[in-house]
């Protein structure tokens, strides 16, 4: 295996390690990074190492090449972080420190000075301890144990495997994302949610609020308020009161929709007392309408809108699950959208919350899968026979839990669990328009009561219930994943999507991890032969399904990653692998 490099590498600075703001939708003025060179030990025992082995890059996992480590940690090992706060995070009257993570693979034990001050399991969603019972006035260490049972438990573990080939990745653990730490006031706002009322321009604004210590009075006090700024270019600034734990409606004048061709946001400032954090939102809606003969279509702010879209998995060869860079998660969805795709489809992976704010801003819808677990996949089950039964149009229950991998009651659990905190972590993210629920029958169950779970968190939002086979006839979307057959799409009472498709494949020299060992569904030489290829299977097989109801596509995929060389783009990111007129030219054939 070659070992890869993108050309970001060479830009990451040590002393200065990811640090653009973490959080886009709730930006306070406090904000300490402490992304960089922190100590590391492996261990087989869960006691305190005596002895460090040495330095790791964070946020980049032991196994990415920007660790400094290259390391694969067993499930049976302890992966240890420790270093010293700055010396800026001390205690001080009136105000709390917050130290946040924004993700660790799979379980995390967070110490203060040795002191245990809170633990987490699963490892893709952040979370945030209150620390300032913790703190000392000077020499402040913070001290992360981390287990990671990667495929060989039910946790939530995406592509992730530790005898990784063909479809399946690099396991990766640890903390993969920005470690920051701010100050706020005793009393603090904790989380806002922002919903677009675009059919009364209007926007609905709900404040929850955090108040660790509360005084009498405080308990007495029935309602806080808070105030509302709402600003725009060329627009007089819209103020507003509301009071916490009541939805706050606020009208807009001369409301500016937003969309992929016009990515208009709104700032948004809330105060709350001593508190205050910025954010921002936008005005869409994304629904499935009938068209005027009758065809199911996913209407984007009251317009039918053909959605064109590529697969992207968020795998870096020097980073695995983190961007060396955040110019470089900038470079892949504008690529994206230079060579004509509006849509991104997140494959089983929750990206750090700069990629979708990048999408928010430069106007890229995104249609974001939960991440899946369970046990092993019986794949002769899931992967073959399923294949098989599409062809014949036969359709099967979701309740075969052991071949699905879905045989234990607290892995059922914790997938409700987290897909509750998906939806929640990103509902004011505007690119978002889709929840993709289950992914080829991997961890799926109960389909249907899932689904409504989705649907009673965000109502607003279309929901993808079953992607690929395994249909139980739910959600929004009649979701296909083609790569071998031909298609001929039916119109139904739901909207039709070809939800994976192509996948072909093309090894460049020089710009590969392996030189023979390869995965793919087409394989070609050259890319002139891949460029004519991919041209003509969207003249055959994509555009004549449009009349017949298809309403979106997603190709396989932005980029190769390791033995899958089925990328656009290389998995350097050097090269882009069809001719790029030729995409562009065939998106632009893809419409209403």
């Amino acid at each position: 295996m070659k070992q890869l490099k993108t050309r970001w590498a060479d830009h990451v600075d040590v002393n200065n390690v990811l640090g653009e703001y973490p959080r886009p939708l709730m930006r306070r003025k406090s904000y300490v990074n402490l992304n960089g060179t922190w100590k590391y030990a492996i261990r087989d025992t869960k006691g305190f190492p005596k002895k460090m082995d040495g330095k790791i890059l964070v946020p980049f996992s032991p196994e990415a090449a920007l660790s400094g480590v290259n390391r694969q940690l067993q499930p049976q090992e302890y992966l240890w972080y420790k270093r010293r706060l700055p010396q800026e995070v001390r205690p001080e009257e009136g105000k709390r420190w917050l130290l946040h993570f924004g993700a660790v693979d799979q379980y995390a034990a967070v110490y203060i000075n040795g002191k245990k001050a809170g633990s987490h399991l699963g490892g893709y969603l952040p979370f945030s301890i209150d620390v300032t019972e913790y703190l000392r006035e000077e020499n402040n260490y913070v001290t992360v144990k981390v287990r990671d049972f990667t495929d060989t438990s039910y946790h939530s573990r995406g592509k992730q495997k530790l005898k990784r080939g063909g479809m399946f990745y690099t396991a990766q653990s640890g903390i993969w994302q920005t470690v920051w730490m701010e100050q706020v006031p005793e009393n603090y706002i904790a989380n806002v949610k922002i919903t677009p009322l675009y059919d009364h321009a209007a926007v609905m604004i709900q404040v929850d609020e955090a108040c660790p210590v509360k005084t009498v009075e405080q308990e007495q006090e029935k309602a806080i308020e808070y105030e509302v700024e709402i600003t725009a270019r060329k627009m007089w600034p819209v103020r507003a009161k509301g009071r916490i734990g009541t939805p706050l409606v606020v009208k807009l004048p001369y409301m500016r929709s937003w969309s992929p061709e016009d990515p208009f946001l709104y700032d948004v400032s809330i105060t709350m007392g001593a508190d205050k954090v910025d954010s921002y939102f936008a005005m869409r809606k994304i629904e499935v309408k009938n068209d005027d003969k009758g065809i199911p279509r996913m209407y984007l702010n009251n317009e039918p809108y053909f959605q064109k879209g590529v697969l992207d998995q968020g795998y870096w060869p020097d980073g695995l699950y983190t961007a060396p860079t955040d110019e470089a998660m900038i470079y892949d969805i504008q690529k994206m959208k230079d060579l004509g795709f509006n849509m991104i489809r997140k494959h089983i992976k929750i990206e750090p919350q700069r990629w979708y704010y990048h999408c928010d801003r430069i106007g890229m819808l995104v249609w974001q899968d939960m991440v899946n677990g369970g046990r092993e996949y019986k794949s002769w089950y899931v992967t073959y026979l399923a294949t098989a039964m599409q062809l014949f149009h036969i359709k099967t229950k979701d309740n075969k839990l052991r071949l699905m991998g879905r045989q234990d009651p607290k892995g059922r659990k914790q997938f409700e669990d987290e897909m509750q905190k998906t939806v929640k972590l990103l509902y004011n993210h505007p690119s978002i328009i889709v929840w993709v629920v289950f992914n080829e029958g991997w961890g799926q169950f109960e389909t249907e009561r899932i689904t409504e779970l989705v649907k009673k968190a965000d109502p607003d939002r279309l929901i993808d219930a079953a992607s690929g086979w395994f249909d139980q006839g739910g959600g929004d979307i009649r979701s296909i994943h083609e790569y071998f057959f031909p298609l001929h799409v039916k119109a139904e009472q739901r909207v039709t999507a070809l939800t994976e498709f192509g996948g072909y494949s093309l090894n460049l020299p020089g710009h590969s991890m392996y030189e023979e060992k390869i995965y793919g569904y087409k394989t070609f030489k050259k890319r002139k032969a891949i460029t004519r290829g991919y041209e003509k299977l969207i003249r055959k097989l994509v555009i004549p399904n449009i009349k017949r109801g298809l309403s979106a596509t997603i190709y396989t995929q932005l980029s190769d990653i390791e033995e899958e060389v089925n990328g656009i783009l290389t998995y350097d990111r050097k090269k882009t692998k069809i001719n790029e007129k030729t995409l562009k030219k065939m998106n632009e054939m893809l419409h209403f």
